[in-house]
C-alpha cells in the first residue's frame, strides 16, 4: 500500500510554499463567500490563515479574540459582514494583494 499525506497537509504546505496557489486560493475563498458558498469561502479561509498568516496574528490585526476568529472561520461558522470585512481587510494587508474576483453572471 502507497503511503498518502493527508489532503489539509498538502494544502498547507502548498499554501507555504507557492505564492500562486496562495493568491488563487485567497480569490477563490472570496469568490465562494459572495456567491453563498459559506462554508467552502470559510473552510479556504481558515487554510490561508492557518498557514500564511496565523489565528495570533489575525487576532491582534483584527482586535477578534483568536478563539472567536477559529470559530468564525470553521466551516459551520457564522461570522458578522463586519467581521468578515476586518478578516478580508487584514488577509488583504498581510499577503500584499487583491484578489481578482469573478462572479458568474444569475
Amino acid at each position: 500500500m502507497a503511503l498518502t499525506r493527508e489532503y489539509k497537509e498538502t494544502v498547507l504546505e502548498r499554501i507555504k510554499a507557492d505564492p500562486e496557489f496562495k493568491k488563487a486560493l485567497y480569490a477563490e475563498a472570496v469568490t465562494a463567500l459572495l456567491e453563498g458558498e459559506q462554508e467552502e469561502g470559510l473552510s479556504m479561509l481558515r487554510d490561508l490563515v492557518h498557514a500564511a498568516i496565523s489565528f495570533k496574528k489575525l487576532a491582534k490585526q483584527t482586535g477578534v479574540n483568536e478563539k472567536s476568529l477559529l470559530r468564525m472561520l470553521s466551516p459551520k461558522g457564522n461570522p458578522t459582514i463586519k467581521n468578515i470585512g476586518l478578516i478580508l481587510q487584514a488577509v488583504h494587508k498581510d499577503l500584499g494583494f487583491s484578489p481578482q474576483i469573478t462572479i458568474a453572471a444569475a
